[in-house]
């Protein structure tokens, strides 16, 4: 009941927006005194982006604001930086969730599911804005025309704080702008839920009455509160924007007039922000698939161990090649070491065998000389040696090679001879004659016997096959002919055959066609008796159920009744009992609200006159202006 009263004193008179968001005040103004001694002020819970609770999406413009707004319409014209995270996902899926809530609570007519408010289209928008602001205005009716401009509009005789382009409301489910066309949304539903609670009679009464039924200590929250206002009024028409020591000391009084117990209401605060970081680490986790991750992280960690065991292999395969490396360098360098014993043995006995010669230097001197020119004498004769040789061997090469050649030429003309039946000496076309060249007779006389004996026969041999292929000749032609008259024989057969075979194919089209005719219709008769079946089924079970669900509604409205009837009665003696209070308040407060409000007014008159005055003196400069350039336009 203590809520409504600091509601009502902490709402604002009017929808500008504030000159100076004060969060102290905020916090001061939404202190709600409370029936119990321990303390009677409720603290201000912090608001989490994250978390499922509902936010408020005015920041300082639906909370205490106060006197603060009051006039702040006359303050300037600077533009109110938005403070809200409109680019946090988190918070746009939060608000997208509060925007569906509220649209499936009240009964919205169109179609609605969380996957289209991710990114509407501009119709879609428009229907929500008007649907919404139906709620404010029910007599409204949204233009079939120019839409986009007419949105913004509306936002702005609503004093709505931010700017909202037509150029967004050209394509509002855009990622760049659905964030600022979600957030108007989100500002026009607080103030229909700021409207609705401003209509409730309870707000005007409920307050002025403890629990149990003591009034004394509203008269004095009422009292201090009425004192607090007109001091900071007094200050905010002197031009002070910030109430600092007038919010301490209505603070301290209030928790001196509730008792408040400053330890008691430090362990709440603490046990508060510890309980709002474990929702808040909770709503982390839930958003998040716990089973998946474990999973994944289990799958990770196979594959990693997957990695290490292959590695561990790889690590065993290269210290066994190390080690099979070791022991063959090992063995090489034993073996090198008694390699090197044996050197250095030889070495010993070719000294001692040198300290041991008979010969002189002068001698063995010239045994080098006469080495040096023996050497250069058998090196110029291996070198003659091996030019000779070869020599010889180009010519034996140039001489294999001819031979080759040849013998390939042998081999065709042999090949072609076998193919033609001219060889062996009993061959079919030899006639008796010897076609053969037998390989290793290659003298000039051995050459020209041969080219005599082959080319006779050969020659006589062509022109009896001419003979021969001349009358096959006439023989293909004839048989040529007789092909071709059989072939139109058969030609015209074959016309026949597809003349019979084309109706054979019509008939079985037709034959076909009036198969699936009957199939189709066979299949729709079934689908409709089964259609039927599930309608039957359908309506039945929607009627089973509507019957339940409403036996249902009918006993919760019977017990709503009773309570709300309860209720009813007890609000009736409890305002009957506070008429009188509330009247002399009311009485009081209209008296310094009417003094506000001729300030107000005559303010607004002498600003009025000024601004007729001033648009008066410029539509003259500018008649004149008018007059002075048509008379230039004449003259030239």
């Amino acid at each position: 009941m203590e809520r409504g009263r600091m509601s009502r004193a902490g709402g604002r008179l009017t929808e500008l927006p504030m000159r100076v968001q004060d969060s102290n005040r905020m916090s001061m103004a939404n202190a709600t005194p409370q029936s119990k001694p321990f303390g009677r002020l409720s603290i201000q819970k912090p608001l989490s982006v994250t978390s499922e609770r509902r936010t408020s999406f005015f920041g300082a413009r639906t909370s205490g604001a106060g006197i603060h707004g009051t006039m702040s319409g006359f303050g300037g014209t600077e533009k109110i930086k938005d403070v809200r995270p409109l680019h946090d996902k988190s918070y746009v899926q939060q608000c997208i969730r509060q925007l569906h809530e509220f649209l499936t609570d009240q009964g919205f007519p169109g179609p609605l599911s969380s996957k289209t408010l991710q990114t509407p289209s501009t119709k879609e928008f428009v229907k929500m804005f008007e649907f919404i602001y139906r709620m404010l205005d029910p007599t409204f009716e949204m233009p079939t025309q120019k839409v986009e401009e007419e949105v913004p509009a509306i936002l702005k005789a609503l004093r709505y704080p931010f700017v909202l382009s037509k150029v967004s409301m050209y394509s509002v489910g855009a990622p760049h702008t659905w964030p600022q066309a979600l957030g108007a949304l989100m500002w026009l539903i607080d103030n229909v839920k700021i409207t609705w609670s401003l209509s409730k009679q309870e707000l005007l009464f409920s307050d002025f009455c403890e629990e149990d039924g003591n009034i004394e200590d509203g008269v004095q929250y009422n009292k201090l509160f009425f004192d607090y206002t007109a001091e900071t009024y007094s200050k905010f028409i002197q031009g002070d924007d910030t109430f600092e020591d007038e919010d301490e000391a209505f603070i301290n009084k209030l928790k001196k007039l509730y008792n408040v117990d400053e330890v008691y209401l430090a362990s709440v605060e603490e046990k508060h922000a510890y309980l709002s970081q474990e929702v808040e680490r909770l709503e982390k986790e839930s958003q998040t698939d716990r089973l998946m991750s474990k999973r994944m992280e289990k799958v990770k960690l196979q594959s990693d161990l997957k990695k290490l065991q292959d590695y561990k292999s790889n690590l065993e395969s290269f210290k066994t090649n190390l080690e099979s490396k070791v022991m063959e360098l090992t063995e090489e360098l034993d073996n090198t070491a008694s390699h090197l014993e044996s050197l250095k043995h030889e070495r010993g006995e070719l000294q001692v065998r040198l300290q041991n010669q008979k010969f002189t230097p002068a001698d063995v001197e010239r045994i080098n000389r006469e080495k040096n020119e023996l050497q250069q004498t058998i090196s110029s004769l291996s070198k003659g040696l091996e030019e000779a040789e070869q020599h010889k061997w180009n010519e034996e090469i140039a001489l294999a090679k001819v031979k080759e050649k040849l013998e390939l030429r042998l081999a065709e003309y042999h090949k072609l001879a076998r193919k033609l039946k001219l060889i062996p000496l009993s061959a079919e076309n030899a006639c008796g004659h010897d076609f053969e060249i037998r390989p290793g007779d290659y003298t000039s006389s051995n050459v020209l016997q041969h080219k005599t004996q082959i080319q006779m026969p050969l020659r006589k041999l062509i022109s009896d096959v001419e003979e021969e292929n001349s009358r096959m000749t006439n023989v293909k032609l004839s048989l040529e002919e007789s092909l071709e008259q059989v072939n139109s024989n058969i030609l015209d057969k074959a016309n026949d055959l597809k003349q019979l075979r084309e109706q054979i194919r019509k008939l079985d089209e037709r034959l076909d066609s009036h198969k699936q005719e009957l199939e189709r219709k066979e299949q729709e008769w079934a689908a409709e008796i089964k259609s039927m079946d599930e309608h039957r089924s359908l309506l039945e079970k929607k009627i089973n159920h509507g019957y339940d669900d409403a036996n249902q509604q009918l006993k919760a409205a019977q017990q709503l009744y009773h309570l709300v009837l309860q209720e009813t009665n007890e609000e009736r003696r409890t305002v009957a009992n506070n008429l009188a209070s509330v009247f002399t308040t009311a009485a009081n407060h209209l008296s310094i609200t009417e003094k506000c409000l001729e300030d107000v007014h005559s303010r607004v008159e002498r600003e009025c006159s000024k601004a007729v005055e001033e648009d008066k003196a410029a539509i003259l400069q500018l008649r004149d202006t008018v007059k002075t350039f048509m008379l230039k336009a004449n003259r030239l």
